[in-house]
């Protein structure tokens, strides 16, 4: 799978879901773990009125979550970059009564070192859009480098690590979506435990 973990600097390991056992400790119990057993496992749906989970994902229609109405905020933005959305996110957790967060990024996304794709960006919009070159190359330089990464692990998880630090009350959860199963995996970083019920998860599975 198209992780990119080759020049990863971040200690850390993607966890499977493919049996309850497998959901970390910390979800359990939660709308994390539910997602994660809706979504992998199949888990019957059962019927919400008021969403509890807030989810920061990639704005790739290739991929969609298997989840019961009414069960979360979705925000939708390139490369689960969810700086440009921080009022949405406060809003959800002091008003609509969101208590968990969860972001995923998934392999094969487009913001990977999306600086190199410069030329085509500003092409495009000149040729199907009818901007101005330099108000196209304008736009770009403006806000790519906000959302170009290397890693789509270590980004993901950096976006939670950063969330953390503003709703220290709230569970955030860094997940990550493969293109090939269609299955989520949970990232857990160092000083985090990858063990769970009765089995303990080697790094690369």
């Amino acid at each position: 799978m198209g992780w990119l973990r080759g020049n990863s600097e971040l200690d850390l390991t993607l966890i499977p879901v493919s049996d309850e056992r497998d959901i970390l400790p910390e979800y359990r119990g939660t709308d994390v773990g539910d997602l994660l057993a809706y979504h992998n496992l199949g888990m019957a749906h059962r019927k919400y009125v008021d969403a509890g989970l807030l989810i920061g994902k990639c704005m790739d229609h290739r991929f969609q979550l298997r989840i019961p109405a009414n069960f979360a905020y979705v925000l939708r933005s390139a490369g689960a970059n969810l700086s440009m959305v921080n009022f949405d996110i406060s809003f959800a957790v002091a008003v609509a009564g969101v208590r968990n967060i969860c972001v995923i990024g998934h392999d094969g996304c487009r913001m990977v070192d999306v600086i190199a794709n410069r030329e085509a960006f500003v092409t495009g919009l000149v040729e199907k859009a009818g901007w101005d070159r330099t108000r196209a190359e304008a736009h770009f330089d403006e806000h790519a480098s906000g959302y170009s990464f290397e890693d789509v692990v270590d980004h993901i998880w950096l976006e939670a690590q950063r969330l953390r630090e503003s709703y220290a009350g709230i569970l955030i959860a860094p997940l990550v979506y493969s293109l090939d199963d269609h299955n989520l995996r949970q990232i857990v970083g160092t000083g985090q435990t990858a063990t769970t019920t009765n089995r303990v998860i080697s790094p690369g599975s």
